[in-house]
């Protein structure tokens, strides 16, 4: 998805968008895209991140089913979370998930004890999912999509796509949108849960509403971005420029012969 070509600020085309570059090689464009797929997937976790965030609550309710004790279920469920963090580390991974995994579950199953209820080990992560879908939401409709903002950097266009590449401004927006309707009505059907149902309920429904709408988020952005024009990599503009203007410093700076 990265272009090969260098785009200055110039060079674009009346109505915003980048003009045509050189076309790629297929072994190029399908090298771009492969690397393009796999930072989206790590932008927001990849595999590890789905463990880190669903396999502590599915031992928390399996253990409150059985056992009925808060803490226990409690305890088992912060002890594997940092049993996951401590594999990331020994495998050099990103720690970035892996502790807000470990500081969610931490903070749920405090609330859980504290409170004497068992649902409120839940409560902080679906806050936190409504929150985020808000966020998006909003920030579609400020015309700042968030999923763009997120993976500008990753994808080395940072926010080159709001004013140089409105085919990538449309998909952003749809993809934020996506992940906003998609968490939306995950929430809608977690809280009358927290409400009304009781904590068993709650955790399996939970449990099971925690790979299957983040995998369809992916996915939708994946679908967005495959048909968007390709990002500004705007990172090698700056390095391109910066290797000019050296050049010229050098040229200036050169003994006359």
């Amino acid at each position: 998805m990265a272009p090969t070509n260098q785009r200055t600020d110039e060079e674009t085309t009346p109505g915003g968008a980048p003009p045509p570059g050189p076309e790629r090689t297929e072994e190029e464009a399908a090298a771009a895209k492969a690397a393009a797929d796999k930072a989206l997937l790590e932008a927001f976790g990849g595999v590890w991140g789905m463990v880190d965030t669903t396999v502590p609550g599915l031992v928390f309710v399996a253990v409150f089913t059985s056992t009925r004790s808060i803490l226990v279920s409690a305890i088992s469920a912060l002890a594997l979370s940092l049993v996951l963090a401590v594999a990331r580390v020994v495998r050099k991974q990103t720690l970035k998930h892996a502790f807000s995994g470990v500081f969610g579950i931490a903070f749920g199953a405090f609330f859980a004890v504290l409170s004497g209820n068992a649902k409120n080990f839940y409560l902080p992560g679906m806050l936190y999912t409504l929150g985020l879908a808000v966020a998006y939401v909003v920030s579609a409709l400020a015309r700042f999509p968030l999923i763009g903002v997120l993976l500008g950097p990753i994808l080395r266009e940072n926010l080159s796509w709001r004013t140089r590449n409105p085919g990538r401004m449309k998909a952003y927006t749809k993809s934020t949108w996506a992940w906003g309707v998609i968490l939306l009505a995950k929430s809608a059907i977690l809280f009358p849960l927290y409400w009304w149902g009781d904590a068993t309920q709650l955790g399996w429904v939970k449990v099971a509403l925690g790979i299957p709408p983040f995998l369809l988020s992916v996915y939708l952005t994946w679908i967005f971005l495959a048909k968007a024009p390709p990002p500004i990599d705007v990172i090698a503009e700056m390095e391109e420029r910066d290797k000019r203007e050296a050049a010229e410093r050098d040229e200036e700076n050169a003994p006359a012969a």
